[in-house]
């Protein structure tokens, strides 16, 4: 049986990948979703698709100004928000040797700096309202170390460490926080290592498919307010990422 979700909910990173297939999944329970994301061609083109529950904004999250904005435009469009999906990342892996600092600091905006700045912007409303749920979408790099990913587990251990702190410190607001394994996304198209490009095109021979990992938050998302499910780690039967 499946659960009618009436909730607004904001979806970071919803052009493609794990939030493409989030929006998809969502829109499907009923729910009212204000997405985000950079490519806003991509944007306007599902919302056009899935109808008038979708709003669309292009999204920076590596900007509090412009995240408390599209908060702002989603409150305005739908009357309230319900959850925050903070699902914008990217992974630039290489070793640490290679001293690539500025693609450590693109993961450390938008994989960390990303998920305060989208907590910044709904934590105020969910403190009121005395509700609220917020799905950090981290990964089983946040549980383990490779190398070459020292610099994007370390930023995926600190969404799993702002998701406990923010379950912690609020009894009245759900914090969710999954971590996939390998899955077929976009994600790491921006590595620059060849080595590693390879290897990771070897890793997702046994991967998951977004909708996957769509089914784990709305599953998240369907319990009742009593109820927080507090983490999701996900992989493919086959591997061990």
């Amino acid at each position: 049986m499946t659960t009618t979700i009436d909730k607004t909910i904001l979806i970071s990173g919803a052009s493609s990948g794990i939030g493409e297939a989030t929006v998809r999944e969502l829109a499907a329970s009923g729910a009212r979703l204000f997405i985000g994301a950079r490519r806003s061609d991509r944007l306007e083109a599902l919302a056009a698709e899935l109808g008038a529950t979708v709003a669309w904004q292009k999204l920076d999250v590596t900007s509090a100004e412009n995240f408390a904005a599209f908060a702002e435009a989603a409150e305005a469009r739908f009357g309230r928000i319900d959850v925050l999906i903070n699902n914008a990342g990217v992974m630039p892996l290489s070793p640490l040797a290679a001293l690539k600092q500025d693609e450590w600091t693109r993961m450390i905006d938008v994989n960390i700096r990303g998920v305060l700045n989208g907590i910044a912007a709904v934590l105020p409303r969910f403190v009121a309202q005395r509700s609220g749920h917020v799905v950090n979408v981290a990964s089983i790099a946040a549980h383990l170390v490779l190398p070459s990913a020292a610099v994007y587990c370390a930023t995926k251990y600190a969404v799993w460490a702002i998701s406990e702190g923010l379950r912690q410190e609020h009894d009245d607001i759900r914090s969710t926080v999954i971590s996939p394994g390998v899955v077929a996304t976009e994600l790491g198209n921006d590595i620059t290592d060849p080595a590693i490009a390879s290897a990771l095109q070897d890793w997702r021979q046994k991967s998951l498919t977004p909708d996957a990992i769509a089914r784990a938050i709305r599953y998240a998302l369907e319990q009742p307010e009593g109820v927080d499910i507090n983490e999701v780690i996900i992989r493919p039967t086959a591997a061990n990422m």
